[in-house]
């Protein structure tokens, strides 16, 4: 008889502070190893460049995956101006001499107002981007032809921090799958001197903010001390953003059997208006979605997170079964 897989020990959110030159799945197997359990997955990579926010999904948490699939990010950046490289960042080879630029404040901050909003924005040729079921890169490595196609994105604040010589410090909110190496080396071209990304850090991804970020060095020592799940998010803490309706056993039953269910307006509490320190502006980017609910038990535990179908009547999209 096949072994059932065992629950993971502890589900919720764990918000990591990657380090440079690690790539996300380097910090994902870390963090699996400190844990003891396989499942757990992450909103979205990170470059091995990049430091700052890698939020990670631990247990049962992971099938809340799809529910942040929205959320704006933050980054600090530095631009290096003067030469680009085929990455589009500093991992990568110069395309040119150095031209050493004299940079002008209020016409990168003029450039960078001119982004702000949607528009099509096109992948570097060095990305993960899929051509005919190959990543981008592997084609890009090999100095064959690469031809990928512009997606949508939208910035909301591209903001000039500074100057230091002939490099430039932007903070940035965008949307999700918003290239920055792609926004460097735009503005780089508009200059006609080069330039690259020299620097980024995640700063926030939607409530997630590296005030709550923890260093591997800190996690391996709690982990160590028996203290991990201290630190995890508890999954009836995730997307605090959607209302929430404790329910009674009789409607419970339907909720853990998939059916719809009805809630009273006089049950529904309003979720969480006011974001966290550090994080973005708003939560989620693109069209506004269904509305939404958080259904809690009595005792309240998670039970499922639900769509609206008609007012006041709902059909769960993920339900958690009880723990053993």
């Amino acid at each position: 008889m096949p072994r059932q897989p065992q629950p993971a020990p502890f589900d919720g959110a764990l918000v990591v502070d990657k380090p440079r030159g690690k790539t996300s799945h380097d910090v994902v197997d870390a963090v699996r190893r400190l844990a003891g359990f396989r499942q757990i997955g992450h909103l979205g990579t990170l470059d091995p460049l990049a430091t700052g926010v890698l939020v990670l999904l631990l247990g049962r948490a992971t099938r809340l995956v799809q529910f942040y699939t929205g959320r704006r990010k933050r980054y600090a950046t530095a631009f290096r101006f003067g030469f680009a490289t085929d990455t589009y960042d500093a991992d990568g080879e110069a395309q040119g001499p150095d031209a050493a630029p004299q940079l002008d404040a209020a016409l990168l901050q003029k450039l960078a107002a001119e982004r702000v909003g949607r528009f099509e924005q096109m992948p570097p040729p060095f990305s993960a981007k899929k051509i005919h079921g190959r990543p981008a890169y592997e084609l890009a490595r090999r100095k064959q032809p690469v031809e990928l196609k512009a997606a949508p994105v939208e910035v909301f604040e591209y903001k000039l921090l500074g100057i230091e010589g002939s490099v430039a410090r932007f903070a940035i909110e965008c949307s999700s799958g918003t290239y920055i190496r792609s926004l460097a080396h735009e503005m780089g071209q508009q200059l006609g001197c080069g330039a690259h990304l020299a620097e980024i850090t995640r700063t926030a991804v939607g409530e997630f903010s590296s005030e709550q970020a923890i260093g591997l060095e800190e996690l391996a020592a709690a982990a160590q001390a028996g203290r991990l799940a201290e630190l995890v998010i508890p999954l009836e803490g995730l997307l605090p953003n959607l209302p929430r309706a404790n329910v009674l056993p009789v409607v419970e039953r339907r909720v853990r059997h998939g059916a719809r269910f009805n809630v009273s307006i006089a049950q529904i509490q309003p979720g969480r208006v006011e974001l966290p320190p550090g994080a973005t502006a708003q939560l989620d980017a693109g069209e506004p979605k269904p509305p939404r609910l958080r259904v809690f038990s009595q005792e309240n535990k998670l039970l499922a997170i639900a769509e609206a179908v008609v007012p006041r009547t709902y059909q769960p999209l993920v339900v958690f079964d009880p723990l053993p």
